[in-house]
């Protein structure tokens, strides 16, 4: 029997309530397919802040590095500055373990009512793959004389050739499993030096996969069309801040951000890679138990999919898909039921190995 060792990371807010759902879920699973899912919790994040000083121990990174994987919720609460979860702790474990993909499933579900007019499942099944720890978000820049009518501030973005080629071949390999499109969503003809090198590199890579088609659209199209024409898209591959705010609207169109997950992916597999949901933590609606815990399911699927264990997360989504279709919806998408219910309705819904 395989054996997975899995750390647990609740977070804040809804954190308390959505990440015990998904693992009941994983271990419904694990059950049924015959391997052995094994879990530690840790404490972390602003709450853990509030009371240490820090998001997480001094040691923190060295624990989760023992793990093959970590389940995450999110981070973040109101009394706490906004800019230190990420600086403290998401920052942290996707730089420390190298997880250069960032990896944002985009489907309208069985049973959702989506936003778009016209728009059906078939138009609407896509993947986002930022790249997770470069770009915009290093956190390279400076205040100077913030008070002063000469204050100002510098952000400097860092893009190198070994970060865009890794992030690139995992986006023309996944297309390959599924309809053989990327797209490289940039903004090179206003950025002219660091996404100019961005489209240049990429451009490198897709002539090694002359049977991908590649296209390169500019941010500003390619938002438009997420909306207008999403049918066009297959893989979608961008910079860290593009695909932070692409994927969010990827999860509007989906009918929730509650419904979409993630993954930040080692692909090598020799450092953990971390799953979580798209959103915050939600403390406006924490403790009340009415929180879409699809979005944290779902990454738990994609957490089962990284470790090897395809047929057990494609039954996760099946269970998810069925959930929904039965009307089993929190409040987010119109429905009444509890973030407990539809937990047990995915688990109701799971089938065994066939």
């Amino acid at each position: 029997m395989k054996k997975y060792n899995i750390a647990v990371v609740n977070g804040d807010g809804i954190g308390h309530e959505i990440v015990p759902a998904s693992l009941q879920v994983l271990e419904a699973v694990a059950e049924a397919y015959q391997f052995e899912l094994t879990s530690t919790a840790f404490p972390w994040g602003a709450g853990y802040y509030k009371e240490h000083g820090e998001f997480m121990p001094t040691d923190g990174l060295e624990t989760l590095g023992k793990f093959d994987a970590i389940l995450f919720g999110a981070v973040g609460l109101p009394e706490v500055d906004d800019t230190l979860p990420f600086k403290l702790y998401t920052a942290r474990v996707r730089t420390h373990f190298q997880q250069y993909v960032n990896y944002r499933p985009v489907r309208l579900l069985p049973g959702v009512e989506g936003p778009l007019r016209n728009k059906t499942g078939k138009d609407i099944d896509f993947v986002v793959l930022r790249e997770n720890t470069e770009g915009e978000f290093v956190q390279n820049g400076k205040i100077f004389y913030p008070d002063e009518p000469h204050g100002l501030a510098t952000e400097t973005n860092v893009f190198t050739r070994a970060g865009i080629e890794q992030v690139a071949h995992y986006a023309f390999q996944l297309a390959r499993k599924r309809r053989n499109h990327v797209t490289n969503v940039t903004k090179s003809n206003t950025m002219i030096y660091t996404l100019a090198y961005w489209d240049y590199v990429m451009g490198q890579v897709a002539a090694e996969y002359p049977d991908v088609t590649y296209r390169q659209m500019y941010v500003d199209a390619a938002s438009a069309n997420f909306v207008l024409r999403p049918e066009l898209f297959d893989v979608v591959v961008t910079t860290n801040m593009i695909g932070d705010i692409l994927s969010d609207l990827g999860g509007a169109i989906m009918g929730s951000l509650g419904l979409g997950p993630s993954g930040n992916l080692r692909p090598e597999k020799d450092q953990p890679s971390m799953f979580e949901p798209i959103h915050g933590s939600a403390p406006d609606i924490a403790g009340q138990g009415i929180a879409n815990p699809v979005g944290q399911i779902w990454s738990g699927a994609l957490l089962l999919e990284h470790l090897g264990e395809q047929a057990a997360a494609d039954a996760i989504v099946s269970a998810i898909e069925k959930t929904l279709e039965a009307g089993v919806k929190t409040r987010d998408l119109g429905g009444t039921a509890s973030t407990q219910a539809v937990a047990d309705a995915v688990i109701s819904h799971l089938t065994g190995p066939a």
